[in-house]
């Protein structure tokens, strides 16, 4: 199981306490879904938010 996948499962297992708040609770365990993704996917190599982080310089 790949980190991303773990993230994922992650997110979901944190995010039951807000299910039970109907369409908002729903609303954020997609949230938190997609967050525990992004950073499982960081710890795979997949993406780099690092990148996204940083703010362009001009100059």
């Amino acid at each position: 199981m790949s980190n991303a996948q773990i993230g994922l499962l992650a997110g979901l297992l944190l995010a039951i306490a807000a299910i039970l708040g109907g369409l908002g609770g729903f609303l954020l365990a997609v949230v938190f879904a997609a967050a525990a993704t992004a950073l499982g996917a960081h710890r795979d190599g997949s993406i780099d938010l690092g990148a996204l982080l940083r703010g362009r310089i001009h100059g």
